[in-house]
């Protein structure tokens, strides 16, 4: 139990509960590696399976950490000691913490990229460049030393500055501000890329399915990806749902969240793809796509010096809206489990984190070398994070719902103690029990043995 006598804080608003959760599932995976995974596997039949992995396991996984969240009114590991006494359950919030250390300390880099990318933009640096010396230009930013930190360090300075000043004071504050832009930058890049002579066939790629191109491989991708789009297994929502009040109703919150999550992911693939059909661009370019191939798209497009400005200024208004949430995890605990006050535990979980971040950072240039396991310390973190604490974590969290709080206890949680309705309940707990546990192992051997 935390020694920390301090009253909680607390989300003051509905919509701050909304913008700062559907915030932090909202991130780079959205606007960056959704549209090429579903480039890479054929469009609209990735999308449909897409879907169903959301309903069947996004979903239930996210309500079951609200729900834990909500309940143990606590950190991720401190909610799983409140419930569940000194059995080792709360192992999964310490795979939940390590695993959002982790991936902040190198999403903060690709978050760099995305703000040296807006002043690249500014300064109209990819004017008159071919597609070839576009790469050459990431691939300079990238392997480079002291620029990428620089971008690092800003992007996480600016993270803490948030965090730093609480829940209702800082990251619903802000995420009612950046929310909003980001729709509205969203939408401006939508009207002007299904404008585009040819923007029919790329729309006609991202919705009309073509079954003959799924592949097993496909359906896993899209099982894998309906998991991590939602920021789950990282302790993420736990933590926030920690700050719900009783009175809100955590079913509907997590439904809106979910449908929030996804909408943005296929605004940015509207976004993206009849830019990339009306140029002739190969839709399943990879993770370049963003970094190389848009800025390439945007020099032939009609006013794409503006457009192409938009576009990373969203990149970073979406990546700024997850770590917020993300260094959030590792800031509750160090307050709440080693009694440290919120601006000592704000500036000690950002400069360890930032300090990790390093090395990955370098890992692209004067660090390739170092390898572990045939990976770089990057490619490392990535792949210990994604492929097993966050499906590990996940799975201990389905479970957990599902076999050991109780059907009294969920249901007393999600009815906000009877005042709704939650006719779902025998269906969530279906979902709970038996698949979203088989899904999300097979996302786990598949991240392991693949």
């Amino acid at each position: 139990m935390a020694n920390n006598q301090q009253p909680r804080d607390s989300f003051g608003t509905k919509l701050g509960i909304i913008a700062a959760a559907a915030g932090s599932a909202i991130g780079l995976g959205n606007i960056w590696k959704f549209p090429y995974i579903t480039g890479v596997f054929g469009g609209g039949a990735f999308l449909v399976v897409y879907l169903i992995c959301i309903a069947l396991i996004g979903l239930p996984v996210m309500l079951a950490e609200f729900i834990i969240g909500r309940r143990g009114q606590k950190n991720a590991i401190g909610s799983f000691k409140a419930l569940a006494g000194d059995s080792k359950w709360y192992l999964s919030g310490t795979m939940g913490i390590a695993s959002a250390f982790m991936i902040l300390s190198f999403y903060g880099v690709v978050a760099g990229w995305t703000l040296d990318y807006v002043i690249k933009s500014l300064t109209n640096t990819f004017a008159g460049l071919s597609p070839d010396e576009i790469g050459g230009v990431f691939g300079g930013l990238v392997s480079s030393t002291w620029t990428p930190i620089a971008w690092q360090i800003l992007f996480m300075i600016l993270t803490g500055f948030i965090v730093v000043a609480g829940i209702k004071d800082g990251i619903e504050k802000y995420a009612k501000i950046l929310m909003p832009i980001l729709l509205v930058i969203l939408l401006i890049l939508d009207i002007r890329a299904i404008t585009l002579p040819g923007a029919s066939k790329g729309l006609n790629f991202l919705f009309k399915p073509d079954f003959s191109k799924l592949s097993v491989e496909a359906v896993l991708s899209a099982l894998g990806h309906a998991f991590f789009s939602l920021s789950l297994g990282m302790g993420t929502m736990i933590t926030y749902a920690s700050y719900i009040n009783k009175k809100e109703n955590l079913g509907i919150t997590a439904l809106q969240v979910t449908i929030a999550d996804t909408a943005i992911a296929l605004l940015a693939g509207v976004a993206i793809f009849p830019a990339v059909f009306a140029f002739g661009v190969e839709p399943s370019a990879g993770p370049g796509l963003v970094f190389i191939t848009l800025p390439n798209v945007f020099q032939q497009m009609p006013g794409g010096y503006f457009f192409g400005i938009l576009f990373f200024s969203l990149l970073s208004v979406a990546a700024l809206t997850s770590s917020i949430s993300i260094l959030e995890v590792v800031v509750a605990y160090f307050s709440e489990e080693l009694d440290f006050d919120r601006k000592k535990a704000t500036i000690l979980a950002t400069v360890a984190i930032t300090i990790v971040g390093i090395p990955a950072s370098l890992s692209m240039g004067i660090m390739s070398d170092l390898q572990i396991f045939g990976l770089n310390f990057f490619d490392t973190l990535d792949y210990i994070s994604a492929n097993i604490l966050l499906p590990l974590g996940g799975l201990i969290i389905s479970v957990f719902v599902g076999w050991r709080l109780g059907r009294n206890n969920v249901r007393d949680e999600v009815t906000s103690g009877g005042k709704y309705k939650a006719g779902y309940i025998p269906v969530f707990l279906i979902l709970t029990k038996v698949v979203a546990p088989i899904a999300i192992a097979i996302v786990f051997l598949n991240g392991i043995l693949g």
